[in-house]
């Protein structure tokens, strides 16, 4: 201690009192974070009790990651810990995000062995902005289901949303991305666009055979059933649950309506869509639609 101020301390004394070096409390002090209470007559820095107790709210409030001018602000009264908190906590927020989607871009793109060119594109659709997906979104919606002939359907269609929500998890950011990269491919929305007529009633008519598939989902449980027993897709027992199934329709229409949803990857996409969603979708159904397929192949060739 100095002479001339018995009660206060040196730099090296607030230094060894305060757990912290030297060099960052003279920081703090040229910041006016932890000014000096007075000076030596050599010129060191003093420091007093109260020294003792700023140091510690401004080490408590560096270490809750506030910056040194919010730190200021609040010992000089120009703002309060609250308001800064607020502030901060938005903040935190808005980069806890941005790390959940980093998270889920690079975990997509150890899963997948991207290219650096497909690294760069991934991370670009991750972090477009609501506007910018609901446009693509749109834009296939329009491409897609803009021209059916059942306005109903056309319309239930455009209010369907497909939206990732502000605060989404590494499985939706990764489902976005999948998501994404397929309805902006020219390729996929002409064989959905295909599937999409083979299942929309004409003018005055009822639904095409087959639409059914797509819209009762019972249709696949059944199928599923079926393949527990065993049930091969080229047996008798196989044309008797088609029979169940369809009746008398046109098993011919069915199985193009049929071939052409699986080769538009139909179920894929219904499933990406619930997982961008948070949604539980019902499971896979590729497999009962392959082997419903299979024995529509069969029955036509006997």
């Amino acid at each position: 201690m100095d002479d001339e101020h018995p009660d206060v301390l040196t730099i090296g004394q607030l230094a060894h009192r305060t757990g912290l070096s030297v060099r960052t409390l003279r920081f703090w002090s040229d910041e006016g974070a932890v000014p000096p209470v007075a000076r030596s007559a050599s010129g060191y820095r003093l420091y007093d009790a109260e020294s003792v107790a700023r140091v510690e709210l401004v080490r408590t409030l560096r270490e809750l990651g506030l910056g040194l001018d919010d730190v200021c602000h609040v010992l000089s009264g120009r703002t309060t810990v609250a308001e800064v908190a607020d502030a901060h906590v938005a903040a935190l927020d808005a980069q806890i995000r941005s790390l959940k989607v980093s998270r889920a871009v690079l975990s997509t793109v150890a899963k997948r062995s991207s290219t650096a060119e497909e690294t760069a594109l991934m991370n670009r659709l991750a972090r477009l902005s609501a506007a910018e997906r609901k446009q693509i979104i749109d834009e296939f919606k329009e491409e897609v289901f803009g021209g059916v002939d059942d306005p109903g359907l056309r319309d239930r269609m455009r209010a369907f949303s497909i939206e990732l929500p502000d605060d989404p998890t590494p499985d939706q950011v990764d489902a976005w991305i999948e998501l994404a990269e397929l309805v902006r491919d020219p390729a996929f929305r002409a064989r959905l666009r295909t599937w999409m007529k083979l299942n929309t009633p004409l003018p005055g008519q009822g639904h095409p055979p087959g639409a059914s598939i797509w819209w009762a989902r019972q249709i696949v449980q059944t199928v599923a059933e079926v393949r527990k027993r065993g049930i091969a897709p080229e047996g008798p027992a196989a044309a008797e649950v088609l029979s169940e199934l369809f009746g008398d329709a046109d098993r011919a229409a069915v199985l193009r309506s049929l071939e052409a949803g699986i080769e538009a990857g139909a179920e894929h996409y219904r499933r990406l869509v619930a997982r961008v969603r948070g949604q539980n979708s019902s499971p896979d159904a590729t497999e009962e639609l392959n082997w419903l397929a299979q024995a529509l192949r069969a029955a036509d060739q006997t």
